[in-house]
């Protein structure tokens, strides 16, 4: 792959992977309307694993507390902050891995890989994101997270397998529904990202073994590198733009993006 190409698909991955816009749906549209070629999926699983290390170093003090929950679970501890998390993560991560290995075992997840799907969601999904941010009460923060609520937002999440609906975007939404404030509402979907991006990976990965090409690791490693930087720096300047903006831009945007992708479709 030349740098370019590179470029483009980290750029589009980390960019789009934390903010409410659809990062599969970008990607597969980059070859679709730009004519080059498929990035392929030992290049997925690299920009995948550049924004799991953004997300981590971000939320490193959250990521922490996950980890040391996970101890405080199974010493039984149950009624500690940090199990709650770590307790939450988990429920919440469950639908979208069985919704995930059901589409990838059918092939349903090829099958919904068209300019139409993603338009339609664009535009659906967009919808839901403005009114559950409009309407939903902001009466909750991160430390009230129940498992019933983490498996409220992990049941939204399994939506997000559908290209075009941002997973970002439909947990962020289920945060909204159920009263947590924008900026906590973000944190629970970013830290929800991080063992989905892992079982997400794992699965590619398990696509790519055996592929030791020079060429390809080498590609990878720069788009996992600029994938890393580029989320990083999207999620910097959607957290500090949360404390005063809605999520109306990304409304607008996923509206115009959806309309235009119809008119394609259909035209």
């Amino acid at each position: 792959m030349t740098l370019l190409h590179l470029l483009l698909v980290a750029l589009i991955q980390g960019l789009t992977e934390f903010l409410p816009v659809s990062s599969s749906g970008h990607l597969i549209l980059l070859p679709m309307l730009s004519g080059l070629a498929d990035q392929g999926q030992t290049i997925d699983v690299a920009v995948h694993v550049g924004t799991l290390g953004a997300v981590i170093v971000y939320f490193r003090r959250e990521v922490a507390e996950a980890l040391a929950g996970i101890a405080s679970l199974l010493r039984g501890q149950l009624d500690r902050r940090e199990a709650r998390l770590a307790g939450g993560l988990v429920v919440a991560t469950i639908p979208v891995i069985l919704a995930g290995f059901a589409l990838h075992a059918t092939g349903l997840d090829d099958a919904m890989r068209s300019v139409a799907v993603i338009g339609w969601t664009m535009i659906v999904f967009g919808i839901v994101l403005y009114w559950t941010d409009q309407k939903g009460p902001e009466r909750r923060e991160t430390r009230d997270w129940t498992l019933r609520h983490a498996l409220v937002m992990g049941l939204w999440q399994a939506v997000a397998l559908i290209p075009g609906t941002s997973r970002s975007g439909i947990t962020i939404s289920a945060g909204r529904y159920l009263g947590y404030a924008r900026e906590d509402a973000a944190r629970l979907s970013m830290l929800m990202s991080i063992p989905t991006i892992m079982a997400s990976g794992a699965l590619l990965g398990l696509d790519v073994l055996g592929d030791p090409a020079p060429g390809l690791l080498r590609d990878g490693a720069i788009a996992a590198l600029l994938a890393f930087v580029a989320a990083l720096l999207a999620l910097i300047l959607m957290m500090r733009l949360l404390r005063s903006v809605s999520f109306t831009p990304y409304v607008v945007y996923r509206l115009i993006l959806g309309a235009v992708l119809l008119w394609v479709a259909y035209a």
